[in-house]
């Protein structure tokens, strides 16, 4: 499977790209401001094509530019965020122009932006492109729509692919959006943030998913979840509310 990452971005939020293969249909996930050129020369050097864009959730920083990258391919975000995909500047105003100084472009909406569907938080989900299926699972908190999506595959060795924790391995994969992150947790003091929503996300993922997965984060580096929970603070603290 093809899993690449890039954080070159404003507030350094994570862009990333995966596909079944060369040749496949990409699925782009979380494209935050300054990432569409990045996007669009790598799936052409990779021989790809746009299959979807997938959004963690509706903040700036993560949906910013998926208008410039979308173009008639949909654009998927939880339900309870969808809203947001009208102007997410409206719920950040202190940023939107920073945002836009930036990016050198205002909010555009993408054309396709639809809830992603139900079959996506059932049973084993479904595939959101050919070749990569993927399971919601909501994890409300830090945004009312926050998700983490599951898949699994072997990951191809490239330069520009997610980089693993050092000394682990492996085909159990989620990513994580804001909900987690290596030594942190997502802050809920901004719109429609909630700490009591967001400690009991927390402590469903600690009890459904395999701590042997790793995760990759809305920013910084992956970690596994089992080592969130013998050495997070921010996670305990979290896990110990309720």
């Amino acid at each position: 499977m093809i899993f690449l990452r890039y954080s070159r971005t404003l507030i350094e939020a994570n862009c990333y790209i995966l596909a079944d293969s060369p040749g496949s249909p990409a699925l782009v996930v979380d494209p935050g401001a300054g990432s569409a050129a990045w996007i669009d020369q790598t799936l052409q050097r990779k021989g790809l094509s746009l299959g979807a864009v997938l959004c963690t959730h509706g903040h700036m920083d993560h949906v910013w530019d998926s208008g410039l990258v979308a173009g008639e391919a949909p654009v998927f975000i939880p339900g309870p965020d969808l809203y947001r995909m009208d102007d997410p500047v409206a719920y950040a105003r202190p940023l939107g122009s920073t945002f836009e100084t930036a990016s050198g472009h205002g909010w555009i909406k993408p054309e396709g932006t639809r809830a992603l569907p139900g079959e996506f938080f059932a049973d084993g989900g479904a595939e959101i492109v050919p070749g990569v299926a993927i399971r919601a699972l909501p994890a409300p908190g830090h945004t009312e729509g926050s998700s983490v999506f599951l898949l699994n595959g072997a990951v191809d060795p490239d330069r520009e692919s997610a980089a693993f924790p050092e000394g682990v391995a492996g085909q159990a994969l989620m990513l994580s959006g804001d909900v987690l992150f290596r030594d942190g947790v997502g802050r809920t003091d901004l719109h429609g943030g909630d700490p009591a929503a967001a400690a009991a996300s927390l402590r469903t993922l600690v009890r459904v998913v395999d701590p042997a997965t790793v995760f990759f984060p809305g920013h910084g580096p992956a970690s596994t979840v089992g080592r969130e929970r013998a050495h997070s603070y921010y996670l305990r603290q979290a896990l110990a509310v309720g």
